[in-house]
């Protein structure tokens, strides 16, 4: 996985053809998707929830009670498309959960306090 806040030259990549209405090719997508989850993880650390994107990978972050057996009470689930989308400022936290394109459950599932990692035009 990519070092936490690296703006890498596969998230750029995939950010660049999800905006032009692409889908990036499979190693973009999935360096992507690792390298904001690693993010998410130093942004938000914790295991009080846990925010699955398969089939790339999943984390623990955000401070709070701890998970340690059978299905955590707060788990995000999203696909590889969307994760890049909210997660790298093309799509709000909140639309993409009243658009179904977000599973969250539990009480401290939403995570819009930690999201977009990055703007549209940013770079760390």
């Amino acid at each position: 996985m990519s070092a936490p806040y690296v703006y890498s030259d596969s998230l750029r990549t995939a950010l660049e053809m999800i905006r032009s209405g692409e889908r990036p090719d499979g190693a973009a997508l999935r360096d992507a998707v690792r390298s904001l989850l690693t993010a998410l993880a130093a942004k938000a650390p914790g295991r009080t929830v846990e925010v699955r994107v398969p089939p790339y990978g999943a984390v623990q972050c955000v401070d709070g009670p701890r998970h340690t057996r059978g299905n955590p009470p707060n788990v995000v689930e999203t696909d590889p498309i969307t994760w890049v989308e909210i997660a790298g400022g093309l799509l709000a936290w909140h639309d993409a959960v009243a658009g179904g394109r977000v599973i969250a459950s539990g009480t401290r599932a939403d995570l819009s306090e930690y999201l977009p990692l990055y703007g549209v035009d940013e770079e760390v």
